[in-house]
């Protein structure tokens, strides 16, 4: 968006929208390359620890996995029927424990299901429909099964984590729950709240519920996953503020991920054409990581992980700088009391 007039104004502009805050391309730039040497030593030490061969880089590693014994389901009906049962489970495992981290569970279950053949080839690997907001329909979690070996089994459990259970399920179930309120109030799509309360979701699935405790592989989905939201600022930043050339980040992302050729190049080419949007997540992410720390470090033993999570899904999509309110508006409530 550099080469046009008015670019940097209107990138910041975008940057505004899309994160709902006034973070500067150099700031998530800068927290992107942190965030990536973070998330680099942590994949390593997994594949290590499995005996994963050294490579030049995480991406040459990363794709060794998938050759290990079982981690690609058979592309025929046989092993797309083994995957959903598989995603069923760990969607059962989720609820099993659900009550002990969340106060409010959704009242509509989930149903774990294919994409229709016809829209096969324009879909995600996955992605959340949420419940009819009269209840006659209850949330839905789509899975692509055009090509199994796109979906590797290593990856399902964070996939399930981030569009149904406990993400966007949970998040979009309890914002339909709101009542007295203007009907815009449940369907508001801030990008920066969804998208980082899902992939906080992830990281809370691993550390809070500890359901990768018998599944390193499992838990290096999680890592591989964030990775490329936290690429995502790097190159977004890089190509629409640091004048990165479009093979420039091909070549950054495919280094960093582990995904295919074609799908990195599915991916730069969207945030070419949809300037700050993909920065939304990640910097979703670590605000609600920010507004925890605080709450932990604040609230001492009276911090209530249930309480915390009630006050973040509690009152639906909103602006990052409201949601700070919010959280500091409870703390302070839970010190008075």
């Amino acid at each position: 968006v550099w080469r046009i007039p008015n670019g940097d104004k209107i990138y910041a502009a975008s940057l505004h929208s899309w994160t709902t805050t006034d973070l500067t391309p150099d700031d998530l730039h800068r927290t992107g390359l942190s965030e990536v040497a973070r998330l680099e030593g942590e994949m390593n030490a997994i594949l290590d620890a499995q005996g994963v061969a050294p490579g030049a880089t995480i991406a040459e590693r990363v794709e060794q996995v998938d050759e290990l014994p079982g981690q690609i389901y058979p592309n025929t009906t046989e092993g797309k029927k083994a995957m959903i049962d598989y995603l069923v489970s760990l969607n059962e495992g989720v609820m099993a424990i659900a009550k002990d981290y969340f106060i409010t569970l959704p009242p509509q279950p989930v149903e774990i299901v294919p994409y229709p053949p016809y829209s096969e080839n324009s879909a995600p690997g996955g992605s959340y429909q949420p419940p009819a907001l009269d209840g006659s329909r209850p949330g839905r979690f789509y899975i692509n099964q055009k090509d199994t070996s796109e979906n590797p089994k290593w990856t399902l459990a964070t996939l399930l984590y981030h569009e149904a259970a406990p993400g966007h399920h949970f998040q979009l179930s309890s914002a339909q729950l709101i009542k007295g309120v203007p009907i815009i109030r449940k369907v508001l799509p801030f990008s920066a709240y969804a998208e980082g309360w899902a992939l906080y979701a992830e990281r809370s699935a691993a550390l809070d519920m500890h359901l990768y405790k018998d599944d390193p592989l499992g838990d290096l989905g999680r890592l591989q996953a964030e990775m490329f939201r936290a690429v995502r600022l790097v190159v977004d930043t890089g190509m629409h503020a640091q004048r990165w050339s479009r093979e420039q980040a091909l070549a950054y992302m495919l280094e960093k991920t582990g995904m295919s050729e074609g799908e990195v190049t599915r991916e730069i080419e969207r945030y070419v054409v949809w300037p700050g949007q993909a920065t939304a997540y990640k910097t979703g992410q670590l605000a609600i990581l920010k507004l925890r720390a605080e709450a932990e470090k604040s609230l001492g033993e009276k911090f209530d992980l249930r309480e915390f999570h009630e006050v973040i899904l509690g009152n639906g999509g909103m602006p990052l700088g409201i949601l700070e309110e919010n959280v500091r508006e409870w703390i302070g409530k839970q010190k008075a009391a």
